[in-house]
């Protein structure tokens, strides 16, 4: 018999009789061919049955698309009390009653970015304590029901689906377990929880709390960008793990409007300073940078030219290249030791509120991943709990074995990455020759516009960036299936253990990915060159020459590297990460569109979103990590970075909060109290930025070179920068280039009377009888470098260390609760005893009968999928 849609099958999350609340749907389409998994879903859902879930089924006649059967689960009150004891989930047994004094001065100001009260705090505050089925009347029990939150409930029954077997009893194979091999091998289409009611509207079912649609109005909407997150909301409704991230990224973006305020006045102190720029003016001056004749930048195809068609990039370079870099730098490695140690604050702070500090990894979100749990045929002896639990035996040479290939393959990879690179540096070895033929004399009549702005290195730059970004990209889609198959390999005992190991895989081969060209423009190019007669060329007798930098340097070449992968990366990964899901579901949901509301019920509206994967988090870390990496290990060469980072995590905040919220199943909820391994990566990163931007100071900005200048080779009695850059150009004598190294043509102006050509570099000039080798100067910077970077990271160094250890992890106000709140806790415990026992001294006492008082109703048993208990 056809059940009646219109009736029961609307925007609902419960039941047929409209009070138990559906906590998990599992789909599949059923092929009467296929009998192996008609069977499998006949006994997995026969086991569900056993453990005390309660399942309903639709038929696929009620389906949007006639095939899709939806099977709805229903965990009852004895369920849910057995796993929240065995889980230790923490629940409230008493109202919070410490005063919270925590005033904020001139509060008054933040009134427009404030959400409402029962936004900010959706429930009470409460003392809590971990569920024990056996005490269940010493907790807060209003309504059973209601008692467990829906994202609770989700967390339990999907325990129990990942552990729930799909043999029968008589055939013993462990390895057949889990829905996620169900799902893997196409037995069930789709494992969810179900949103509460659609985003746009509240719904109509008074007993729901509609909590998706508060989240959509107030957090997902990218017009509420200046308003605060309702992050206990957020942790409500999807739990610590992902409120935790949001919380993570929220204080990050707060952290980076300083760095991002100082980087622009740096900038804007570059702008201001613009016309005091003396080696510019000197560069563009007719008089000094048009009689200056340089040797070409390559062999055969390129010809002299005067050093003024570098005058538009000689200004650009110092936007980025002035005093305040060095400033900013010092800034940056303060910064990051702030933005650690606050958050650390943040962190302790939400643990306490959020009722994680207690919050035992072993107990909690690590138990054994049933993949684990399968692959387990010997049980042994817990030396700390001494308790029986499954182990893998693994043999050394097993083990050595899959170590060994799994970073073999990590490190073919990043070999892989830097061959790539080495490609491109070929690339621009190999075309710089071709576009200085094209643009020299500027003789091409469609490049006089654009031909003063766009010099060869500038064209050949920006096109190998280009190429690289779009490397980076296809290298990232390739690399990530492999770094989950290689972990996958190892079968990590926990969940967190899968993710540490998927992460320093992951981060390595991104690090090198991302950071790699980055690295090649700011410590390698212009630094292995030789000088004219004599110089380096790549792979030895190749004829492709090293890379020099342009007379301004090589950092307005970083900056523009920079500029290229960052910002292509953020907008790339926005478009991503947005416009896919909302096409993906547009078009799925295409039919079910025409048809009236009431008739497209809440698992199918699910059902047509996109699947938040179990690593759907560990993407939006490594997305932001990468961006990390690229404001403080290279800021120096672009001041700007910080503020562009700012700008995107405004708009990531809530294209994050409104794919998850309008795009995405409800993910499983899950318990984190921190942020994992990335915590120590962004440690390891804060450290090596103090080292990089150091070495940019020194040997990729030209800060060094005009101070050494200025304060002991100039030759005039005034402070300044006047001669600097004749100064800093070594002389070559043009008859000693070989027949390889000449230019075939030459420019209309050159004539028989110029007889050398300039050169980036310091050494003695040809009549001198040590010519060609390095001068005294140059060693004088050397040495101003050296000790320039040694002063630099030990007093970076010393303020980081001073600022950490000033701050503590963990606020007083925190640490003074927590004690607090477990005295009170063991008060309530003890007095709860008390108080039982004298009820059954006074049972005794009245009653002839010998027997055990029995507290509780005898509670019907079912089986316990758990090898704790």
């Amino acid at each position: 018999m056809k059940i009646d849609k219109q009736k029961y099958s609307k925007d609902s999350v419960f039941f047929r009789d409209g009070v138990r609340r559906i906590d998990f749907v599992l789909s599949y389409i059923d092929d009467k061919d296929d009998q192996r998994k008609q069977e499998r879903r006949r006994v997995y859902e026969s086991n569900l049955q056993k453990v005390g879930l309660e399942l309903e089924t639709e038929d696929k006649t009620e389906s949007e698309d006639g095939k899709t059967y939806f099977v709805k689960i229903h965990a009852p009150w004895e369920v849910l009390a057995t796993y929240a004891d065995v889980l230790k989930i923490k629940v409230p047994f008493k109202v919070n009653d410490i005063p919270d004094n925590s005033e904020i001065p001139m509060n008054w100001l933040s009134t427009p970015f404030r959400l409402p009260g029962h936004i900010m705090n959706p429930e009470p505050d409460y003392f809590t304590a971990p569920f024990n089925k056996s005490k269940s009347d010493f907790f807060l029990i209003e309504d059973k029901e209601t008692f467990f939150p829906p994202s609770t409930r989700n967390r339990i029954v999907y325990y129990i689906l990942a552990r729930c077997p799909y043999f029968k009893d008589e055939c013993g194979d462990r390895d057949k377990k889990g829905i996620k091999r169900l799902l893997n091998n196409g037995t069930y289409t789709a494992a969810f929880p179900l949103h509460d009611s659609r985003y746009w509207t509240k719904s109509k079912d008074p007993n729901c709390e509609s909590e998706r649609f508060s989240l959509y109005k107030y957090w997902a909407k990218f017009f509420c960008f200046f308003k605060e997150q309702p992050l206990n909301l957020v942790r409500k409704y999807y739990g610590e793990k992902i409120g935790i991230y949001f919380a993570w990224l929220g204080f990050y973006t707060e952290m980076l409007f300083f760095a991002a305020v100082v980087g622009t006045i740096c900038f804007v102190y570059g702008f201001l300073t613009y016309d005091d720029n003396e080696w510019s003016k000197e560069i563009c001056s007719e008089e000094i940078g048009g009689n200056i004749v340089m040797c070409p930048l390559c062999d055969q195809k390129c010809t002299y030219w005067r050093l003024n068609i570098t005058c538009n990039s000689s200004w650009q370079s110092h936007l980025f290249d002035n005093v305040a870099t060095v400033f900013f730098a010092i800034f940056m490695g303060i910064w990051v030791t702030l933005f650690l140690e606050f958050w650390k604050r943040r962190q302790a702070r939400l643990e306490y509120e959020w009722d994680l500090v207690d919050f035992e990894e072993e107990q909690q979100q690590l138990q054994l991943r049933p993949e684990y749990e399968t692959k387990c045929t010997n049980r042994k002896l817990n030396r700390i709990t001494q308790e029986s639990e499954w182990v893998l035996e693994r043999t050394a040479t097993d083990v050595m074995g899959k170590l060994f290939l799994c970073w073999a393959s990590v490190i073919l990879w990043i070999s892989l990455i830097i061959a790539c690179i080495i490609g491109v540096i070929a690339y621009r070895l190999a075309v710089y020759a071709s576009f200085a033929s094209i643009m020299k004399n500027n003789t091409a009549t469609n490049l006089d516009v654009v031909a003063p702005y766009v010099t060869p290195q500038l064209a050949t730059s920006v096109t190998a960036s280009c190429i690289n970004f779009v490397i980076i990209m296809i290298l990232n889609l390739l690399y990530e299936r492999v770094a989950i198959k290689i972990t996958d390999m190892e079968i990590p005992k926990t969940h967190v253990e899968y993710e540490n190991k998927l992460t320093v895989k992951m981060f390595l081969f991104q690090f090198v990915n991302y950071y790699s060209s980055c690295f090649y423009v700011a410590f390698f190019k212009g630094k292995f060159v030789g000088y004219p007669g004599n110089y380096t060329y790549m792979f030895g007798s190749s004829k492709l020459r090293n890379e020099e930098c342009e007379p301004g340097g090589c950092l307005i070449e970083l900056t523009t590297q920079l500029v290229i992968v960052m910002t292509g990366k953020q907008v790339w990964g926005n478009i991503q990460e947005a416009l896919v899901p909302w096409l993906m579901n547009w078009w799925g949901s295409r039919k079910a569109r025409s048809h009236p509301e009431s008739l497209y019920s809440r698992w199918e509206q699910d059902y047509d979103l996109q699947g938040f994967g179990q690593l759907g988090l560990f993407y939006e870390y490594l997305e932001m990590v990468i961006q990390f990496g690229f404001i403080t290990l290279f800021v120096a060469s672009f001041p700007l970075a910080p503020l562009l980072a700012l700008i995107n995590n405004i708009i990531e905040v809530r294209v994050d909060a409104w794919k998850l919220t309008t795009q995405f199943r409800r993910p499983v909820a899950a318990k984190a109290h921190s942020i994992g391994a990335w915590e120590e990566i962004l440690g390891g990163v804060a450290v090596l930025s103090v080292v990089t931007n150091a070495f940019i100071v020194a040997f990729t900005s030209d800060m060094i070179p005009r101070l050494v200048y200025m304060y002991a080779y100039r030759t005039h009695d005034e402070l300044n920068m006047k001669g600097y850059i004749n100064n800093s150009l070594s002389v070559f004598n043009i008859s000693q280039f070989s027949l390889e190294e000449r230019p075939e043509e030459y420019p209309s102006w050159f004539n028989s009377s110029i007889t050398t050509c300039r050169y980036r570099d310091y050494r003695y000039p040809p009549d001198d009888k040590k010519r060609y080798e390095h001068n005294m100067q140059f060693w004088h910077i050397l040495a101003a470098k050296l000790a320039f970077i040694i002063i630099m990271e030990h007093v970076v160094f010393m303020v980081k260390f001073f600022v950490a250890w000033m701050i503590p992890d963990v606020p007083s106000d925190v640490r003074a609760r927590v004690k607090r709140e477990r005295y009170l806790v063991q008060e309530y415990l003890h007095n709860y005893e008390v108080e039982k026992l004298k009820i059954q001294l006074s049972q005794n006492s009245n009653n002839d009968c010998t027997c055990t008082p029995m507290i509780y109703p005898s509670l019907s048993k079912h089986e316990v999928l758990s090898e704790c208990l």
